[in-house]
């Protein structure tokens, strides 16, 4: 989130957020009452963190300068609402199917995302692979996603966040959403061993193929 930055970078962002077609370097240092240097230097990083990019040029009456605008992951720093707008969701789909299907209907959509962002599962791999393949793409979406092994040596997934927390503590049905992408993904049967929402440290799913 954007409060976690530096209080210079934070005016620099919501300068940008302002003015979408972007600015200069030299209205930059206008509108943050600070020197081009400076403005130079917190351009480079947010650059380097893909928040800001360079969209072109504008004439100056000499050289033309650098426009610098927010880029997609810079307009992500700032608050959206999305958790009010799937819960929305959430509670149309479960006043339209009754709570007890509603576990049924995002486990389903859950299979359908995996298949449309990551492919069928293949066959062919060893469990293993497939729960460390799938590790890969929860850390995209935070999960904070280990690999991790049962005392038996079965694969099995940590994650330290629950990106649905909130939404899933009142609606413990979607965890079934995870379930139903982790299951698609791996080929694998999925339990969910410990879930946050249930008071456990981390959410952990243990990983079976049918034999």
């Amino acid at each position: 989130m954007i409060e976690s930055m530096g209080s210079r970078q934070q005016d620099l962002l919501k300068s940008l957020l302002e003015y979408k077609a972007g600015l200069t370097v030299e209205e930059l240092a206008r509108r943050l009452g600070i020197t081009r240097t400076a403005v130079r230097q917190h351009l480079t990083g947010l650059e380097r963190d893909r928040l800001v990019e360079q969209v072109g040029t504008r004439p100056s009456g000499g050289r033309p300068e650098q426009v610098y605008a927010l880029g997609e992951k810079g307009r992500e720093l700032f608050p959206r609402h999305y958790d009010w707008f799937a819960q929305l969701l959430i509670e149309s789909i479960c006043e339209e199917t009754g709570p007890e299907r509603l576990g049924d209907r995002l486990e389903r959509l859950g299979r359908q995302v995996a298949q449309q962002l990551y492919g069928h599962a293949t066959a062919q791999a060893s469990i293993d692979d497939q729960t460390r393949r799938l590790v890969d793409h929860m850390a995209t979406l935070g999960y904070g996603a280990q690999v991790a092994n049962a005392e038996d040596q079965t694969p099995a997934i940590e994650a330290n966040n629950c990106i649905f927390h909130q939404l899933a503590s009142r609606y413990p049905q979607v965890c079934r959403f995870d379930l139903g992408l982790m299951s698609a993904f791996t080929n694998a049967t999925v339990e969910h061993q410990e879930c946050m929402v249930r008071g456990g440290a981390v959410c952990r799913f243990g990983f079976r193929r049918p034999k």
